[in-house]
């Protein structure tokens, strides 16, 4: 086996969950599902059944118990296989991987999230909201404080993925009713309040079967015992805000890494069966500008892989890298995302004009990549956020 066309990494015997089988099921259904603009369920179920969804949830709460960079590595070969069914689940897997986290520094605020998720609950993500891009500092939903410490939300979430499965919510919105001090307020939503409605209006450019649909609240409850987080608002040092940003994107550059591998392996099919006429019917293969590029793709991988692997390390060996963590959480997912845009970009001028037509599954890659830009850490983002970990915080 030849460099370039080596598997992915994956995780040890111990943390595999995904096999062949049911990777090579799961890819099957893939093109079917961009071009309906359908949901993978069966996608989902047999990943449930596989144990999947319970993955990252501690042995002893009736899960799998693996390890952030062995769910990192199993993320990525289920992206090369199908991204959408990959960048769905994965906010499922956030959330319990915020848990997890949480739950290693000594705070059990979300252990009920790893019980329900070993029992089958379905975590989504509810954060997203329009023109909102201070994400997980400020919010544009309204949450509004009852009698018994619960909360009501009302506003509009974006980029719910899982939306036609998930059975709790993770959501947050801003308690303005004592404006001296306002609050975030993060708490989880039961899909079953009739405050709770969604859009069917995913109809997008690529990843189309996460489905990831709007989700409009409309005093939505949620009970006290489902409050985890009231926080002022702005950058703060908390536990759950380190999780969310720690394993959101750890395991987004994950799914985005796992697109650019299967570019790779496309890319170099692509030069192995096309043949150049100008070159005496040689395989474009013997053609040193598309060396040049497959080459270029695989520097570009090889960089990306065990920088997921280190940072998921040390989020699970409680590694402090004090005011450098979200600089470098940041990076990694600006330079997965744009390092797997670049590998799909040369794959494509690899593979030639059958990537133009929409049944090519290079074309179906191009189109799901692109979304990688839209979930935050943007790259206008990331950039601050280093600049203020090396320079300090701009003047008022």
């Amino acid at each position: 086996m030849t460099e370039s066309s080596r598997p992915a990494p994956t995780s040890p015997a111990s943390g595999a969950v995904l096999d062949d089988a049911l990777l090579g099921r799961i890819r099957s259904r893939a093109a079917a599902h961009d071009a309906a603009n359908t949901f993978p369920f069966d996608d989902v179920a047999e990943l449930a059944a596989a144990g999947y969804l319970r993955a990252l949830v501690p042995t002893r709460f009736g899960g799998l118990g693996l390890t952030l960079p062995q769910l990192a590595a199993e993320q990525s070969r289920l992206a090369a296989h199908a991204p959408a069914t990959a960048l769905a689940v994965n906010m499922h897997l956030v959330w319990t991987g915020v848990a997890k986290a949480m739950h290693d520094r000594g705070d059990t605020a979300l252990e009920f999230v790893l019980t329900e998720a070993a029992q089958g609950a379905i975590f989504g993500f509810g954060v997203s909201e329009p023109g909102n891009d201070l994400v997980l500092f400020g919010s544009s939903t309204d949450a509004a404080p009852q009698q018994g410490g619960g909360y009501r939300f009302t506003g509009t979430k974006i980029f719910t993925s899982l939306s036609p499965v998930w059975t709790q919510l993770g959501t947050m919105g801003l308690d303005s009713s004592d404006p001296a001090r306002p609050l975030i307020v993060w708490a989880f939503l039961d899909r079953a309040d009739p405050g709770i409605t969604r859009k069917d209006d995913w109809d997008t450019l690529g990843m189309r079967g996460s489905q990831s649909q709007t989700t409009l609240l409309d005093g939505a409850s949620a009970p006290a015992d489902r409050v985890v987080r009231t926080l002022p608002p702005g950058p703060v040092n908390d536990p759950l805000i380190f999780g969310i940003f720690a394993t959101f994107e750890i395991l987004l550059s994950s799914v985005y890494t796992g697109i650019a591998h299967r570019a790779l392996e496309l890319g170099v099919a692509a030069a192995k069966r096309r043949r150049s006429a100008k070159n005496d019917g040689r395989a474009l293969a013997q053609d040193p500008d598309i060396r040049r590029r497959i080459a270029e793709a695989a520097l570009l991988l090889d960089a990306v892989y065990p920088q997921i692997q280190t940072l998921a390390r040390d989020v699970d060996t409680l590694v402090d890298h004090g005011p450098f963590w979200f600089a470098r959480l940041a990076g990694l997912k600006h330079r997965s995302v744009e390092s797997a845009k670049e590998v799909v970009d040369l794959m494509l001028r690899v593979n030639g004009g059958a990537s133009y037509f929409t049944g090519d599954e290079l074309g179906r890659l191009y189109r799901d990549v692109l979304a990688g830009l839209f979930h935050p850490s943007t790259a206008d983002s990331a950039h601050a956020t280093v600049a203020t970990a090396w320079l300090g915080p701009l003047d008022d």
